[in-house]
């Protein structure tokens, strides 16, 4: 197969502090397109002095997948392979090389690893495949926010899988993400039957603490016929179940709780959720049967619903703080033991763990 010819393409708005080490990691590609949407810092000035070809669009009313699709379309037409991130992903070294040996004539799109969160000591959070590495034919963008790469070409879409090539995200967390409600209703109004956005729009109800409407609309998630992924709709329990839980409903969170588990028992997330809302009650026997139960799950899998408490010390601190009043002290010190060391520095941690081998020490001696 022929060397292929690989753009990078983006949109951005004042993202100025990301963008040496963005062109850094995207030297690999041939060229290097962005939308610009409105910057008013010194992002276009500093994109073009590293090389990147800069396009001033407008955009309003504003819609993520408007601006992806003009992006695109700055993309020359001899163009094979498109790679599509934000300013603030990263992709690790070789992702070039690793995109020329999986590519050939009949794909159409690549799949790769993301993480979108890192944990605190630096491991990886929340990890997961994306899918925006594609043909440079036969793709658009569609929904106005959460957009999604929509295929239309002629012959058979063909995905390849590389799970070497790794995109790593570091955000800025000032950014204010209020666009993202009134987008996601729009999306919702536009497409009732795109169960994705449903969700997702459930979900924006929560973070808004709007808890009536999230469980309205997660509700209506649930019925409909194509919300088949259990996962999701595990995901999509816990939120209904935090909702009722800020409600101060706590039954019927607990009982979303267990229709989550039910739905999903190869995931940690619902038992850890259950053990977390366990431990406000003080329920130390539920508390530590959740924790026994999610400690059988593994291996997380590679998706955006797994969260990072699932994964952390959190189910070891929950673990430690059952079995000590259970008196099961042994118990209780060897999950502090492994909490402390998920979570080096944490000092209420230390001090529990301090405690409790102690009173381990001293029984021990008896």
């Amino acid at each position: 197969m022929k060397k292929l010819k690989i753009a990078v393409y983006a949109i951005c708005k004042n993202e100025e502090q990301f963008i040496d080490k963005w062109m850094d990691s995207m030297q690999e590609a041939d060229l290097v397109v962005v939308a610009d949407t409105g910057s008013t810092d010194q992002t276009v000035e500093k994109l073009k002095s590293r090389g990147a070809h800069v396009y001033n669009i407008k955009v309003d009313p504003w819609r993520f997948d408007v601006a992806r699709n003009i992006s695109m379309n700055f993309v020359p037409e001899d163009v094979d392979v498109c790679v599509v991130t934000d300013l603030d992903e990263i992709f690790e070294p070789g992702w070039r090389d690793k995109i020329e040996k999986a590519w050939t004539e009949e794909t159409t799109r690549l799949k790769y690893m993301f993480t979108w969160t890192f944990n605190p000591d630096g491991t990886r959070g929340s990890t997961f495949w994306k899918g925006k590495i594609h043909r440079r034919h036969g793709f658009r963008w569609v929904h106005p926010v959460h957009e999604v790469l929509y295929y239309y070409g002629s012959d058979l879409e063909k995905t390849v899988w590389d799970n070497t090539i790794q995109l790593n995200h570091f955000p800025d967390n000032t950014k204010s993400r209020g666009q993202y409600l009134p987008l996601l209703e729009l999306a919702v109004k536009e497409d009732p039957d795109y169960v994705v956005n449903v969700f997702y729009l459930g979900r924006e109800y929560m973070y808004y603490e709007m808890f009536d409407k999230c469980i309205e609309t997660l509700n209506n998630y649930l019925l409909m016929p194509a919300a088949s992924w259990i996962d999701q709709r595990s995901a999509s329990m816990r939120y209904i179940a935090r909702a009722y839980k800020q409600k101060g409903i706590h039954e019927e969170a607990k009982k979303w709780l267990y229709k989550a588990i039910a739905e999903a028992p190869h995931l940690r997330e619902p038992y850890v959720e259950m053990a977390k809302f366990a431990h406000l009650d003080k329920d130390w026997p539920r508390v530590y049967h959740m924790v026994e139960e999610a400690l059988k799950i593994k291996s997380k899998k590679a998706s955006y619903m797994n969260e990072a408490f699932a994964w952390n010390h959190t189910i070891y601190d929950l673990g430690a703080l059952s079995c000590y009043n259970l008196g099961l002290i042994q118990k209780s010190y060897e999950f502090a033991k492994i909490a402390t060391e998920l979570a080096p520095g944490d000092e209420r941690l230390e001090n529990n763990l301090n405690i409790i081998e102690k009173i381990w020490i001293s029984k021990k001696d008896q």
